[in-house]
């Protein structure tokens, strides 16, 4: 997910968003590679892991600095969209296994939509608008993959709530907060998959589980209370001054924008 996200603000020179998402990247393989020197990972999986990660963070680097051939940079953008669109519908429905029979099926089909879909990008057999499309796929893909992360977390909490005593109080606000910060630059540009994604993980993610842990009393009313009115007034402002630097008399003139375009 941190990969796709990379690739998609690394093209649109969004540099504060680049540096996040390659910090986001770094972080989860430090993870992963402590998984596997762990015998958690098999080595196989993880050297190809490794390969992808590395690769990815290479060319995304060298794309962001005008120094990458085209077709080079498409064939990567190609390989995003299948594997993202491929992993997406698996991850969320093993979310919900064993509730639901263990199967490859999501995965399967998604794959073959995803290379098809790119296939028919590349012949020139869609309309002007179908390789945009698919172009933004990934993108999408990605922030899905993102949102999708509260989702099975609020769902682990419901089946096992005493897991929601080893969160970190501090931990749910940085996240809160990370994402929040976020929320101004994707509305000021208008780029909704972005303002979705971050709005989606400062409520879900740091805010969401913050109402878990103060429902299950692991954090005081005061602690509640504090984040849920920053997060109100940190939204009400960034809304306010997004409609003031363009001039508009209500905040939600700008969310029009940002829905449906100018």
């Amino acid at each position: 997910g941190n990969l796709s996200l990379l690739s998609y603000f690394a093209k649109k020179r969004e540099t504060e968003a680049v540096v996040v998402q390659t910090l986001g990247v770094i972080s989860t393989f430090v993870v992963i590679s402590q998984l596997a020197v762990g015998e958690a990972m098999p080595l196989p999986q993880y050297v190809a892991t490794s390969v992808v990660v590395a690769a990815g963070l290479i060319l995304n680097f060298l794309n962001y600095y005008g120094m990458l051939n085209s077709t080079i940079w498409q064939f990567w953008e190609d390989f995003i969209t299948v594997g993202g669109l491929s992993v997406l519908p698996q991850i969320m429905w093993s979310t919900f296994v064993p509730y639901i029979p263990n199967s490859i099926l999501p995965g399967s089909i998604a794959f073959v939509v995803a290379v098809a879909s790119v296939t028919l990008s590349h012949s020139g057999k869609l309309s002007e608008k179908g390789p945009k499309f698919i172009g933004a796929i990934s993108g999408w893909t990605a922030t899905l993959l993102f949102m999708w992360m509260p989702v099975s977390q609020m769902w682990t909490n419901f089946l096992n709530p005493d897991n929601i005593k080893g969160l970190s109080a501090i931990s749910m606000l940085l996240a809160m907060l990370g994402n929040g910060l976020l929320i101004p630059r994707a509305l000021f540009i208008r780029d909704l998959m972005w303002f979705t994604g971050s709005l989606w993980a400062t409520l879900f993610y740091g805010y969401g589980n913050i109402v878990c842990m103060y429902l299950l009393k692991t954090i005081s009313l005061e602690f509640f209370l504090a984040a849920t009115v920053g997060l109100i007034a940190w939204i009400g402002m960034a809304l306010w001054r997004d409609a003031a630097v363009y001039r508009y008399n209500s905040p939600l003139r700008s969310l029009k924008e940002l829905v449906f375009g100018s």
